[in-house]
């Protein structure tokens, strides 16, 4: 259904443009008066073919309306079988008297027709009436009409919130449409503007995007950069103003005391993690001072592969399944400098996970600290949606793991700075304990702006090399 407005300066005038325009299948949706005159919106299905208004419909829709004096219709006064339409009327009319202004020509009685179309004569202007009492009613904007002229205008008012919603989706998802595209091309010129003003500027930040660093952070740091700087000091301005961002915690769990707990998805590398600090905890303060826990019951060989690391190392190791147990291994190896636990890897989507970490806040354990153990080559929007799904949970700091598989270190810098997440440690192999390091955020920024020149530019990234075969 489709919706149309109509303006006059008066009710007769506005009705005879929805007659001529529409035909008989139009309803009227609301009136209201307006600076100019009558404003109308008819609704209609199809485009119309013009045909000439109807009064047996309008007395119809008259005779509904309370208050109002119903009008005969054409049925009524003509009869069920005769014509409905006042041209046919007329018609009917024009040949009765010509028949009886021609009695020589016929001695035949005048025809019930004929006698009804007389008596129309008097009538004719019914319509007009019919438009004086339109033009004294008030109905509202949101009332649907009941004075139309659709024979089937029943039919039409039943399925009018059906096609209204159909009609108001499809201009919603065009509108938002054209909303993105608008949106998009506003940005792509002002990037444009931005690009011939500070060149300079713009660049810089390309080249920081291209580092892995998000387009917030990168723009954010720029406008720092002193303005004079040309692009060589500007870049080196840029690198340790980044490194200035990211906060380390130091050596914080090897050169502490008590409960530490590795958290994250899975495939992290926390049990490696668990079994690096372990051993460089061994080397420094003795095999007997250390003791590693694990509560992951779902990975097949977990345990065996934690024990198997306790061996070579020469430390205690304990499984734990439920929170109760894990309490009473904590009471128990109180007299250990360090007790480190590996907990099972879920993904952040997963329920079990904040199930498994609130095991350490039931109130039945000492404080256990909790770090986060992140791939340092995930991509950006899953590192988000990792931290995001901790949330609620506090974060002594994060180990960035294999960093010898990356070829871009500026997403997990983004989301280390953006997020205020401390960096603790950093590995990069699987060797025990060598491959892991205390993280410093000079090296980090370093390694970032390493692996960039290496990989990220066009000239030395080989993308831009094109193979025919």
């Amino acid at each position: 259904m489709k919706i149309r407005r109509f303006f006059g300066k008066d009710m007769r005038e506005a009705l005879s443009q929805v007659k001529a325009e529409l035909g008989s299948d139009a309803v009227i949706m609301s009136n209201r008066k307006v600076a100019d005159g009558i404003e109308l919106v008819a609704a209609y299905d199809k485009e119309p073919e013009a045909k000439l208004f109807t009064p047996k419909a309008a007395a119809q829709t008259a005779a509904k309306t309370p208050g109002q004096k119903a009008v005969p219709s054409l049925s009524e006064i003509i009869g069920d079988d005769g014509p409905d339409s006042l041209k046919a009327l007329l018609e009917k009319q024009h040949s009765g008297t010509n028949s009886v202004a021609s009695p020589a020509k016929s001695n035949q009685p005048m025809t019930t027709n004929a006698k009804h179309a007389n008596e129309i004569a008097s009538h004719l202007d019914f319509s007009e009436a019919f438009i004086d009492d339109i033009e004294n009613q008030s109905f509202g904007e949101d009332t649907v009409s009941q004075h139309a002229f659709p024979e089937h205008q029943a039919s039409s008012i039943g399925e009018t919130p059906v096609s209204q919603s159909a009609e108001l989706a499809q201009i919603k998802e065009e509108l938002a449409s054209l909303r993105d595209v608008l949106q998009y091309q506003v940005a792509d010129l002002m990037e444009a503007k931005n690009k011939r003003q500070k060149p300079v500027h713009q660049y810089l930040v390309t080249r920081l995007t291209d580092m892995g660093l998000s387009s917030a952070l990168a723009t954010q740091l720029l406008s720092y950069t002193p303005a004079h700087y040309n692009e060589r000091d500007a870049w080196v301005y840029l690198l340790n103003l980044l490194a200035n961002r990211i906060n380390v915690t130091g050596n914080d769990i090897l050169s502490a005391q008590g409960a530490v707990a590795l958290v994250g998805p899975t495939g992290t590398g926390k049990t490696t993690t668990v079994a690096k600090l372990a051993a460089r905890y061994a080397q420094k303060y003795g095999a007997e001072s250390v003791a590693m826990i694990t509560i992951d019951t779902y990975r097949i060989a977990a345990y065996e592969q934690l024990a198997t690391y306790g061996k070579i190392i020469g430390c205690t190791v304990r499984k734990a399944q439920t929170s109760e147990e894990l309490a009473d291994l904590l009471f128990q190896l109180r007299h250990k400098r360090l007790v480190l636990i590996d907990t099972a890897g879920f993904s952040q989507r997963d329920s079990r996970l904040i199930k498994q970490i609130k095991q350490f806040d039931n109130g039945q354990m000492p404080k256990v600290k909790k770090y986060l153990v992140a791939q340092a080559n995930t991509q950006y929007p899953a590192l988000q949606r990792i931290i995001q799904a901790y949330d609620d949970i506090e974060l002594s700091g994060c180990i960035f793991t294999k960093l010898d598989e990356c070829y871009s270190l500026g997403e997990v810098l983004s989301a280390a700075v953006e997020y205020q997440l401390p960096v603790s440690y950093v590995t990069d192999g699987q060797k025990v304990p060598e491959d892991i390091k205390i993280a410093e955020a000079k090296s980090l920024v370093s390694a970032a702006a390493k692996l960039y020149k290496k990989y990220g530019l066009n000239h030395t990234s080989g993308n831009n090399a094109i193979k025919t075969a």
